[in-house]
């Protein structure tokens, strides 16, 4: 980790939560925003520019996963980390919020030292994200073609959209062409090695993007993993 001060928004509407997890920020040397509400925090993100946003689910005025999906619109928090924070453990609840540009799931309730070691986690990978697009590329397959710089997707002459994670899937996969990646390793670098998802998680992001892509492209090796056909 550089020395670099990272700015955290703190977003819930539960008062002793936000005291209790800024406490512990601040002391670990992070600088620390806080909002109470939905349009708050959107409002507050506009303005401190965090480099990390820690979100609840279930909040007054704008739930969560509006905020996120509201962020991701805006330019400048394309990358900006935003992990939710929540009493909520529905599989189909979390799958939304990753779907929607969630990087990280974390379930209340959680003990300060492993917040902060999933807080380091993100923006340790946040660094390598970063590392990586400036050495990005683009793959051209039949008549897809991919770009990771621009972070665009386009088949024929269609524009294919894509939720954040399915995107970063996407290029893990076509990063090495008839390599099969096991599960464990799509987790670790798509979801973080500080993030547990579901099998049905990765099963959910792959079907996706058979849809859009078409099916002969990503092939399953059952019980192992998955890899991009040529």
């Amino acid at each position: 980790m550089s020395k670099k001060k990272y700015k955290l928004l703190l977003v819930d509407d539960e008062p002793d939560i936000i005291e209790f997890l800024q406490y512990n920020l601040e002391n670990d040397g992070y600088i620390v925003e806080t909002a109470n509400n939905g349009d708050d925090a959107i409002s507050k993100a506009l303005s401190f520019n965090p480099d990390l946003i820690l979100l609840d689910i279930m909040m007054p005025e704008k739930d969560g996963i509006e905020v996120c999906q509201e962020l991701r619109e805006v330019p400048q928090f394309k990358n900006t980390i935003i992990a939710f924070l929540t009493a909520r453990s529905e599989s189909f609840t979390e799958i939304t919020a990753l779907d929607n540009g969630g990087d990280d799931f974390i379930q209340k309730p959680i003990k300060p030292s492993v917040l902060k070691s999933r807080i380091k986690a993100l923006l340790r990978r946040s660094i390598k994200e970063i590392e990586d697009a400036q050495a990005s590329q683009k793959f051209l397959f039949d008549d897809i073609e991919i770009d990771l710089e621009k972070v665009s997707v386009v088949k024929g002459e269609e524009i294919i959209h894509m939720a954040k994670k399915e995107f970063e899937l996407l290029s893990l996969l076509v990063s090495k062409p008839g390599k099969v990646f096991k599960r464990a390793e799509i987790m670790n670098k798509v979801w973080g090695d500080g993030v547990i998802v579901g099998d049905r998680t990765i099963d959910v992001h792959i079907r996706k993007l058979r849809e859009k892509l078409g099916s002969k492209y990503i092939q399953t090796m059952k019980g192992i993993g998955y890899k991009f056909n040529l």
